[in-house]
């Protein structure tokens, strides 16, 4: 049920016409409490979405009762029309159930640069409002779908409460979160302070490293609310630990389903002197197209791992570095290693590991390889 595994939760998803296919495109969950907490971090790109901005608005104050999606649409850089309508989006939500418009969070994904049809969006708040069942967390995660090929959805159950979480994504997944729309829900009792604690913590080593493309999204929204429906008082860091769980669960399923990719990539960096430095030299790997375009060639090309790493600002001695390929140690000392030819990248999931031998420091990016399937995907995008 992933996002109403949780205790005090209903959702829906319906097909209102906003997709040219015909598939389901906007979801519905809501919050029946007792407690109404939210947390939620959004995209860093400086050009954000109607959405965002509206809903940075809405969850300033701890309190959310709804959030509300919508697929076949992106509602950016759509202009002051654009955030009437994500807040007529958030009117209609409130009006259906009796809650205030401030209190109704609003995410759209799709192309952008168009307008939503409004009519459309008022025919499918009514419809996810009219569907709303403890059982629609599977329909909702359906409806938020984009280029995915199948809906992502994810919980984690302890002693007697739970956090749920469905995601869409399949592609722009950069550390500046994806193009992605994430919601999360938890029957524990916790206050907003902890709940976006929580939640910052755990995007930071689960959504924030993991990096298909290299772009950021106009859009990236995770969300977090609680509705105290358990009745179990739940401490900062069993909270951290849940909300961890059912963030890199989702995050392994956004790379797994990422456009046209055939492998996915763990880049981990070990003996790093901070863990930012084990990230930066991870992300500059995992952002190298001549990288991922080898993987994809099932080329176990270490000198491409190498060049990555030394573009960064690091500490490591580069005479010094280590990169193993699947378990064969390719490079040793930043010099020829074991037979590279012994590495088998058939299988789907690929690791490197890179020894950067500078202190204790470790850190893993996941991403994925560059295929024809991507570039056509993309290039075909909005036609």
């Amino acid at each position: 049920m992933s996002i109403t595994a949780a205790q005090g939760f209903r959702a829906a998803g319906a097909t209102a016409g906003l997709k040219a296919s015909g598939s389901s495109d906007v979801a519905l969950v809501v919050n029946d409490g007792p407690d109404h907490h939210v947390a939620a971090v959004f995209t860093a790109n400086r050009v954000e979405a109607a959405p965002v901005t509206w809903s940075r608005q809405v969850v300033s104050d701890g309190r959310a009762d709804a959030v509300f999606l919508n697929s076949g649409g992106a509602n950016a850089c759509t202009g002051p029309r654009g955030f009437q309508d994500a807040h007529r989006s958030a009117e209609l939500v409130a009006d259906t159930l009796g809650c205030s418009a401030t209190d109704v969070v609003v995410c759209s994904t799709g192309l952008i640069g168009e307008f939503l049809p409004m009519d459309r969006i008022e025919a499918g708040v009514a419809l996810t409002a009219a569907a709303l069942e403890v059982e629609g967390g599977s329909a909702a995660a359906r409806a938020i779908m984009t280029t995915d090929s199948v809906p992502k959805e994810a919980t984690s159950t302890r002693g007697g409460w739970s956090v749920g979480g469905m995601a869409k994504g399949a592609g722009m997944l950069a550390p500046g979160l994806a193009t992605m729309l994430c919601v999360i829900t938890t029957d524990a009792v916790v206050d907003a302070a902890v709940l976006d604690g929580a939640l910052r913590a755990a995007t930071t080593v689960t959504f924030d490293r993991v990096d298909s493309d290299g772009c950021m999204s106009t859009n990236d929204t995770v969300v977090l609310m609680a509705s105290g429906a358990s009745g179990v008082p739940v401490s900062s860091a069993d909270l951290t630990a849940a909300v961890t769980d059912v963030c890199a669960a989702l995050a392994r399923q956004l790379v797994a389903d990422a456009e046209g990719a055939s492998h996915d990539i763990a880049v981990e960096v070990r003996s790093a002197a901070t863990e930012p430095d084990a990230v930066e030299v991870a992300r500059s790997v995992t952002r190298s197209n001549l990288f991922k375009a080898a993987i994809f060639g099932r080329d176990p090309n270490w000198g491409r791992v190498l060049a990555a790493v030394g573009t960064t600002g690091a500490a490591f001695d580069p005479s010094a570095l280590d990169v193993a390929i699947n378990g064969v140690r390719v490079c040793r000392a930043a010099t020829i290693g074991d037979d590279r030819h012994l590495v088998d990248l058939a299988p789907r999931e690929v690791r490197v590991v890179i020894e950067l031998h500078a202190g204790d420091a470790t850190a893993t990016v996941w991403t994925n390889d560059l295929t024809h399937d991507y570039v056509h995907e993309n290039s075909a995008y909005s036609s």
